[in-house]
Protein backbone atom coordinates (compact mmCIF):
# COMPACT_ATOMS: atom_id res chain seq x y z
CA UNK A 1 0.00 0.00 0.00
CA UNK A 2 2.16 3.22 -1.15
CA UNK A 3 -1.09 5.45 -0.05
CA UNK A 4 -0.27 6.99 3.25
CA UNK A 5 -2.39 5.91 5.63
CA UNK A 6 -3.65 9.61 6.92
CA UNK A 7 -4.75 10.25 3.60
CA UNK A 8 -6.44 7.34 2.89
CA UNK A 9 -8.82 8.00 5.85
CA UNK A 10 -8.92 11.91 5.69
CA UNK A 11 -7.49 12.94 8.58
CA UNK A 12 -4.39 14.54 9.85
CA UNK A 13 -1.28 12.76 11.54
CA UNK A 14 -2.51 14.81 14.62
CA UNK A 15 -6.30 13.10 14.73
CA UNK A 16 -7.75 11.88 17.87
CA UNK A 17 -8.18 7.78 18.05
CA UNK A 18 -11.97 8.98 17.90
CA UNK A 19 -11.58 10.67 15.05
CA UNK A 20 -9.67 8.41 13.11
CA UNK A 21 -12.90 5.37 14.07
CA UNK A 22 -15.42 8.00 12.82
CA UNK A 23 -13.60 8.23 9.46
CA UNK A 24 -13.01 4.57 9.04
CA UNK A 25 -16.56 3.87 10.07
CA UNK A 26 -17.59 6.38 7.31
CA UNK A 27 -15.43 4.87 4.52
CA UNK A 28 -16.07 1.87 5.27
CA UNK A 29 -19.29 1.68 4.93
CA UNK A 30 -19.36 3.60 1.43
CA UNK A 31 -16.78 1.13 0.44
CA UNK A 32 -18.19 -2.38 1.87
CA UNK A 33 -18.44 -4.82 -0.98
CA UNK A 34 -21.96 -5.46 0.09
CA UNK A 35 -23.00 -1.79 -0.78
CA UNK A 36 -21.12 -2.54 -4.00
CA UNK A 37 -21.29 -5.93 -5.25
CA UNK A 38 -19.27 -7.15 -8.15
CA UNK A 39 -16.97 -3.86 -7.49
CA UNK A 40 -13.47 -5.28 -7.22
CA UNK A 41 -11.96 -1.95 -6.98
CA UNK A 42 -14.45 -1.28 -3.82
CA UNK A 43 -13.19 -4.27 -2.49
CA UNK A 44 -9.68 -3.44 -3.09
CA UNK A 45 -10.53 0.15 -1.29
CA UNK A 46 -12.19 -1.88 1.42
CA UNK A 47 -9.19 -3.48 2.39
CA UNK A 48 -6.79 -0.56 2.22
CA UNK A 49 -9.10 1.42 4.61
CA UNK A 50 -9.37 -1.32 6.67
CA UNK A 51 -5.23 -2.34 6.95
CA UNK A 52 -4.66 1.69 7.34
CA UNK A 53 -7.60 1.79 10.09
CA UNK A 54 -5.47 -1.60 11.49
CA UNK A 55 -2.37 0.10 11.81
CA UNK A 56 -3.46 3.95 13.37
CA UNK A 57 -5.84 2.58 15.64
CA UNK A 58 -3.08 0.65 17.83
CA UNK A 59 -0.73 3.16 19.45
CA UNK A 60 2.01 1.09 19.33
CA UNK A 61 1.46 0.40 15.66
CA UNK A 62 0.81 4.19 14.90
CA UNK A 63 4.09 5.42 16.65
CA UNK A 64 6.11 2.86 14.31
CA UNK A 65 4.14 4.03 11.44
CA UNK A 66 4.44 7.66 11.70
CA UNK A 67 8.47 6.98 12.51
CA UNK A 68 9.26 4.52 9.80
CA UNK A 69 6.29 4.09 7.57
CA UNK A 70 4.91 1.13 5.94
CA UNK A 71 8.25 -0.45 6.11
CA UNK A 72 7.50 -1.24 10.01
CA UNK A 73 4.73 -4.01 8.73
CA UNK A 74 6.62 -5.42 5.89
CA UNK A 75 7.23 -9.14 6.38
CA UNK A 76 4.63 -10.59 7.01
CA UNK A 77 3.60 -8.28 10.08
CA UNK A 78 0.22 -7.61 11.30
CA UNK A 79 -1.73 -5.92 7.89
CA UNK A 80 1.50 -6.41 5.82
CA UNK A 81 2.06 -8.16 2.90
CA UNK A 82 1.83 -11.58 4.02
CA UNK A 83 -1.10 -10.55 6.52
CA UNK A 84 -4.93 -11.67 6.53
CA UNK A 85 -6.03 -8.43 3.96
CA UNK A 86 -3.54 -9.05 1.54
CA UNK A 87 -4.58 -11.36 -1.64
CA UNK A 88 -8.13 -11.46 -0.98
CA UNK A 89 -8.28 -14.58 0.50
CA UNK A 90 -9.99 -16.13 3.93
CA UNK A 91 -10.75 -11.89 4.38
CA UNK A 92 -13.42 -11.92 6.99
CA UNK A 93 -15.52 -8.76 6.43
CA UNK A 94 -17.00 -9.21 10.39
CA UNK A 95 -13.62 -9.08 12.15
CA UNK A 96 -13.18 -5.92 10.31
CA UNK A 97 -16.40 -4.10 12.88
CA UNK A 98 -15.35 -6.01 15.40
CA UNK A 99 -14.18 -3.05 17.90
CA UNK A 100 -16.70 -1.19 17.01
CA UNK A 101 -19.22 -4.23 17.40
CA UNK A 102 -17.84 -4.49 21.26
CA UNK A 103 -17.86 -0.58 21.75
CA UNK A 104 -21.40 -1.07 21.25
CA UNK A 105 -22.59 -4.19 22.18
CA UNK A 106 -20.04 -5.13 24.63
CA UNK A 107 -17.12 -8.08 24.75
CA UNK A 108 -20.31 -10.47 23.67
CA UNK A 109 -20.41 -8.67 20.67
CA UNK A 110 -17.71 -10.55 19.35
CA UNK A 111 -19.55 -14.72 19.60
CA UNK A 112 -18.59 -17.13 22.32
CA UNK A 113 -16.67 -20.00 21.99
CA UNK A 114 -18.55 -23.65 22.94
CA UNK A 115 -21.88 -24.31 23.94
CA UNK A 116 -21.17 -25.43 27.56
CA UNK A 117 -23.20 -22.01 29.10
CA UNK A 118 -25.77 -23.28 27.11
CA UNK A 119 -25.76 -27.22 29.04
CA UNK A 120 -25.40 -25.88 32.35
CA UNK A 121 -28.05 -27.49 34.54
CA UNK A 122 -31.28 -25.72 36.06
CA UNK A 123 -31.01 -23.82 39.90
CA UNK A 124 -33.27 -25.17 42.21
CA UNK A 125 -35.63 -24.02 44.93
CA UNK A 126 -36.19 -25.99 48.58
CA UNK A 127 -38.45 -24.38 51.05
CA UNK A 128 -36.98 -25.05 54.67
CA UNK A 129 -39.07 -24.04 57.50
CA UNK A 130 -36.67 -23.95 61.12
CA UNK A 131 -37.63 -23.31 64.61
CA UNK A 132 -36.95 -19.83 66.33
CA UNK A 133 -34.62 -21.98 68.93
CA UNK A 134 -32.84 -23.15 65.78
CA UNK A 135 -32.65 -20.13 64.08
CA UNK A 136 -31.37 -18.55 67.77
CA UNK A 137 -28.55 -21.66 68.29
CA UNK A 138 -27.92 -22.17 64.41
CA UNK A 139 -28.43 -25.72 63.35
CA UNK A 140 -27.56 -28.15 60.61
CA UNK A 141 -30.36 -29.44 58.70
CA UNK A 142 -30.74 -32.65 56.44
CA UNK A 143 -33.02 -31.95 53.44
CA UNK A 144 -34.01 -34.43 50.37
CA UNK A 145 -34.62 -32.82 47.21
CA UNK A 146 -35.49 -34.05 43.96
CA UNK A 147 -32.98 -33.24 41.17
CA UNK A 148 -30.92 -34.58 38.49
CA UNK A 149 -27.86 -36.11 38.88
CA UNK A 150 -24.87 -37.18 36.96
CA UNK A 151 -24.88 -40.67 35.14
CA UNK A 152 -22.87 -42.80 36.72
CA UNK A 153 -23.13 -45.24 33.71
CA UNK A 154 -21.57 -42.63 31.10
CA UNK A 155 -20.39 -39.98 33.83
CA UNK A 156 -22.28 -37.41 32.46
CA UNK A 157 -20.85 -37.80 29.05
CA UNK A 158 -24.31 -39.13 27.57
CA UNK A 159 -22.29 -41.70 25.24
CA UNK A 160 -22.93 -45.29 25.98
CA UNK A 161 -19.68 -46.88 27.94
CA UNK A 162 -16.69 -47.79 25.50
CA UNK A 163 -17.80 -44.76 23.32
CA UNK A 164 -17.58 -40.89 23.64
CA UNK A 165 -18.81 -38.05 21.83
CA UNK A 166 -17.42 -37.09 18.30
CA UNK A 167 -16.94 -33.07 17.74
CA UNK A 168 -19.97 -31.38 15.76
CA UNK A 169 -18.88 -31.47 12.41
CA UNK A 170 -21.35 -28.46 11.27
CA UNK A 171 -20.15 -26.08 14.23
CA UNK A 172 -16.43 -27.75 14.85
CA UNK A 173 -17.18 -27.92 18.71
CA UNK A 174 -18.01 -24.38 18.89
CA UNK A 175 -21.15 -25.13 19.69
CA UNK A 176 -22.32 -21.81 17.67
CA UNK A 177 -22.86 -21.03 13.99
CA UNK A 178 -21.56 -17.52 12.43
CA UNK A 179 -23.49 -16.02 9.54
CA UNK A 180 -22.77 -12.83 7.41
CA UNK A 181 -26.01 -10.56 7.34
CA UNK A 182 -24.54 -7.24 5.43
CA UNK A 183 -22.79 -5.01 8.28
CA UNK A 184 -23.38 -7.52 10.80
CA UNK A 185 -22.25 -11.16 12.17
CA UNK A 186 -24.65 -13.00 13.28
CA UNK A 187 -24.68 -16.04 15.84
CA UNK A 188 -26.71 -18.57 16.60
CA UNK A 189 -26.69 -22.18 18.13
CA UNK A 190 -25.99 -24.89 16.38
CA UNK A 191 -28.95 -27.11 15.31
CA UNK A 192 -27.23 -30.25 14.54
CA UNK A 193 -25.66 -30.45 18.33
CA UNK A 194 -27.56 -27.60 19.83
CA UNK A 195 -25.03 -26.01 21.30
CA UNK A 196 -23.14 -28.78 23.06
CA UNK A 197 -20.78 -28.63 20.55
CA UNK A 198 -20.26 -32.63 20.20
CA UNK A 199 -22.19 -35.42 18.92
CA UNK A 200 -23.63 -38.53 19.99
CA UNK A 201 -23.38 -41.98 17.81
CA UNK A 202 -23.91 -44.09 20.67
CA UNK A 203 -26.57 -42.95 22.72
CA UNK A 204 -25.82 -44.02 26.81
CA UNK A 205 -28.84 -46.46 27.11
CA UNK A 206 -29.14 -45.05 31.19
CA UNK A 207 -30.04 -41.77 30.54
CA UNK A 208 -30.47 -42.22 27.02
CA UNK A 209 -27.96 -39.93 25.73
CA UNK A 210 -28.61 -36.72 28.13
CA UNK A 211 -26.03 -37.48 30.59
CA UNK A 212 -28.04 -36.98 33.91
CA UNK A 213 -30.60 -38.99 35.70
CA UNK A 214 -33.30 -38.02 37.88
CA UNK A 215 -32.60 -39.14 41.68
CA UNK A 216 -33.75 -37.49 45.26
CA UNK A 217 -30.39 -36.17 46.67
CA UNK A 218 -29.63 -36.07 50.28
CA UNK A 219 -27.85 -32.85 51.42
CA UNK A 220 -26.97 -31.29 54.87
CA UNK A 221 -27.78 -27.61 55.08
CA UNK A 222 -25.52 -25.37 57.73
CA UNK A 223 -28.20 -22.54 59.25
CA UNK A 224 -25.63 -19.95 61.01
CA UNK A 225 -27.43 -18.75 64.16
CA UNK A 226 -29.29 -15.45 63.80
CA UNK A 227 -31.02 -16.39 60.43
CA UNK A 228 -33.99 -14.67 59.94
CA UNK A 229 -37.24 -15.16 58.26
CA UNK A 230 -36.96 -14.93 54.69
CA UNK A 231 -32.89 -15.70 54.63
CA UNK A 232 -31.81 -17.68 51.41
CA UNK A 233 -28.80 -19.64 51.80
CA UNK A 234 -26.76 -20.51 48.33
CA UNK A 235 -25.24 -24.40 47.98
CA UNK A 236 -23.50 -23.78 44.82
CA UNK A 237 -22.98 -26.44 42.02
CA UNK A 238 -25.89 -28.53 44.00
CA UNK A 239 -28.87 -27.83 41.65
CA UNK A 240 -29.72 -30.36 38.64
CA UNK A 241 -26.97 -31.62 36.90
CA UNK A 242 -26.22 -30.30 33.33
CA UNK A 243 -26.82 -31.66 30.22
CA UNK A 244 -24.04 -34.32 28.99
CA UNK A 245 -21.33 -33.03 31.02
CA UNK A 246 -22.43 -29.44 31.03
CA UNK A 247 -21.56 -27.35 34.29
CA UNK A 248 -24.30 -28.11 37.34
CA UNK A 249 -26.78 -25.31 38.60
CA UNK A 250 -27.05 -24.08 42.00
CA UNK A 251 -29.41 -25.11 44.68
CA UNK A 252 -30.90 -22.10 47.11
CA UNK A 253 -32.74 -23.07 50.09
CA UNK A 254 -35.09 -20.52 51.61
CA UNK A 255 -35.29 -20.46 55.12
CA UNK A 256 -38.82 -19.33 57.11
CA UNK A 257 -39.11 -19.30 61.16
CA UNK A 258 -42.11 -20.70 62.16
CA UNK A 259 -44.19 -18.44 64.80
CA UNK A 260 -43.66 -19.16 68.40
CA UNK A 261 -45.93 -19.54 71.11
CA UNK A 262 -44.11 -17.76 73.76
CA UNK A 263 -41.65 -14.94 71.87
CA UNK A 264 -41.84 -12.37 69.11
CA UNK A 265 -39.16 -11.81 67.39
CA UNK A 266 -38.57 -8.00 66.40
CA UNK A 267 -35.52 -7.73 64.37
CA UNK A 268 -32.53 -9.06 66.88
CA UNK A 269 -34.56 -8.22 69.82
CA UNK A 270 -36.99 -10.65 71.42
CA UNK A 271 -40.11 -9.60 73.17
CA UNK A 272 -42.11 -11.99 75.95
CA UNK A 273 -45.17 -11.21 77.64
CA UNK A 274 -45.57 -12.84 81.02
CA UNK A 275 -48.65 -12.48 82.90
CA UNK A 276 -48.41 -11.80 86.82
CA UNK A 277 -51.24 -12.03 89.60
CA UNK A 278 -52.58 -8.44 90.61
CA UNK A 279 -51.20 -9.93 94.25
CA UNK A 280 -47.67 -9.92 92.72
CA UNK A 281 -48.00 -6.94 91.12
CA UNK A 282 -49.05 -5.00 94.13
CA UNK A 283 -46.93 -6.44 96.51
CA UNK A 284 -44.11 -6.67 94.26
CA UNK A 285 -41.58 -9.65 94.30
CA UNK A 286 -39.02 -11.84 91.65
CA UNK A 287 -40.58 -13.91 88.95
CA UNK A 288 -38.62 -16.64 86.79
CA UNK A 289 -38.81 -16.18 82.77
CA UNK A 290 -37.62 -18.16 80.00
CA UNK A 291 -35.27 -17.10 77.71
CA UNK A 292 -34.47 -18.76 74.31
CA UNK A 293 -31.16 -20.13 75.28
CA UNK A 294 -33.53 -22.63 77.23
CA UNK A 295 -33.00 -21.60 80.78
CA UNK A 296 -34.79 -19.26 83.47
CA UNK A 297 -33.65 -15.85 84.13
CA UNK A 298 -34.68 -13.62 87.13
CA UNK A 299 -36.69 -10.45 87.74
CA UNK A 300 -37.88 -8.10 90.28
CA UNK A 301 -40.83 -6.84 89.77
CA UNK A 302 -41.56 -3.33 92.18
CA UNK A 303 -44.60 -3.28 94.56
CA UNK A 304 -46.85 -1.19 92.62
CA UNK A 305 -45.96 -2.48 89.03
CA UNK A 306 -48.48 -1.59 86.31
CA UNK A 307 -49.55 -3.69 83.23
CA UNK A 308 -47.57 -3.07 80.25
CA UNK A 309 -44.19 -2.25 82.45
CA UNK A 310 -41.39 -3.81 80.27
CA UNK A 311 -37.74 -5.46 81.65
CA UNK A 312 -34.86 -5.24 79.70
CA UNK A 313 -32.85 -8.09 79.73
CA UNK A 314 -29.32 -7.33 78.09
CA UNK A 315 -27.60 -9.56 75.38
CA UNK A 316 -30.51 -12.43 75.81
CA UNK A 317 -32.15 -11.82 72.12
CA UNK A 318 -31.34 -13.25 68.75
CA UNK A 319 -27.78 -13.32 67.87
CA UNK A 320 -26.76 -10.80 64.90
CA UNK A 321 -25.30 -12.80 61.95
CA UNK A 322 -21.54 -11.87 60.82
CA UNK A 323 -21.24 -10.02 64.16
CA UNK A 324 -20.63 -10.99 68.17
CA UNK A 325 -23.22 -8.86 69.40
CA UNK A 326 -26.54 -10.15 70.42
CA UNK A 327 -29.87 -8.22 70.91
CA UNK A 328 -31.80 -8.48 73.80
CA UNK A 329 -34.93 -9.57 75.64
CA UNK A 330 -37.75 -7.13 76.58
CA UNK A 331 -40.15 -8.85 79.51
CA UNK A 332 -43.78 -6.90 79.43
CA UNK A 333 -45.81 -8.01 82.03
CA UNK A 334 -49.70 -8.22 82.05
CA UNK A 335 -51.69 -8.07 85.27
CA UNK A 336 -54.10 -10.31 85.24
CA UNK A 337 -57.55 -9.36 86.73
CA UNK A 338 -58.84 -11.61 89.10
CA UNK A 339 -61.90 -14.27 87.58
CA UNK A 340 -64.39 -16.53 89.20
CA UNK A 341 -63.92 -15.18 92.69
CA UNK A 342 -65.39 -16.65 95.73
CA UNK A 343 -67.87 -14.67 98.23
CA UNK A 344 -65.19 -14.57 100.61
CA UNK A 345 -62.81 -13.28 98.59
CA UNK A 346 -65.07 -10.65 96.85
CA UNK A 347 -65.73 -9.61 100.67
CA UNK A 348 -62.28 -9.02 101.38
CA UNK A 349 -61.86 -7.05 98.25
CA UNK A 350 -65.32 -4.58 99.13
CA UNK A 351 -63.10 -4.46 102.63
CA UNK A 352 -59.95 -3.51 101.28
CA UNK A 353 -61.30 -0.79 98.84
CA UNK A 354 -62.82 0.76 102.09
CA UNK A 355 -60.04 0.82 103.76
CA UNK A 356 -58.02 3.73 101.82
CA UNK A 357 -57.51 4.78 97.84
CA UNK A 358 -54.79 2.65 96.31
CA UNK A 359 -55.63 3.66 92.38
CA UNK A 360 -53.72 6.80 92.29
CA UNK A 361 -54.04 7.23 88.45
CA UNK A 362 -58.08 6.30 88.51
CA UNK A 363 -58.29 8.73 91.02
CA UNK A 364 -56.67 11.22 89.32
CA UNK A 365 -58.25 10.97 86.00
CA UNK A 366 -61.60 10.94 87.71
CA UNK A 367 -60.96 14.41 89.08
CA UNK A 368 -60.09 15.84 85.91
CA UNK A 369 -63.15 14.71 84.71
CA UNK A 370 -65.16 16.25 87.61
CA UNK A 371 -63.43 19.47 86.70
CA UNK A 372 -64.01 19.50 82.72
CA UNK A 373 -67.55 19.30 83.53
CA UNK A 374 -67.69 21.60 86.18
CA UNK A 375 -67.53 19.47 89.17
Amino acid sequence: MSQDYYELLGVGRTASADDIKKAFRKLAMQHHPDRNSGDKDAEKKFKELNHAYDVLKDPEKRAAYDRYGPAAFEGGGPGGPGGPFQGGQGFDFGSVFGDIFEEMFGAGGRGRPGGRADMRGQDLRFNLEITLEQAYAGTDATVRVPSSVSCEACHGSGAEPGSKPQQCPTCHGRGRLRAQQGFFTVERTCHTCHGAGQVIDKPCRTCAGQGRVRREKTLKVNIPAGVEDGTRIRLSGEGEAGARGGPAGDLYVFLSVRRHQLFEREGADVHCRVPISMVQATLGGSIEVPTLDGKMARINVPAGAQGGHQFRLRGKGMPIMRSSQRGDMYIEINVETPTNLTAKQKELLKEFEKAGKTSPESEGFFSKVKEMFGG
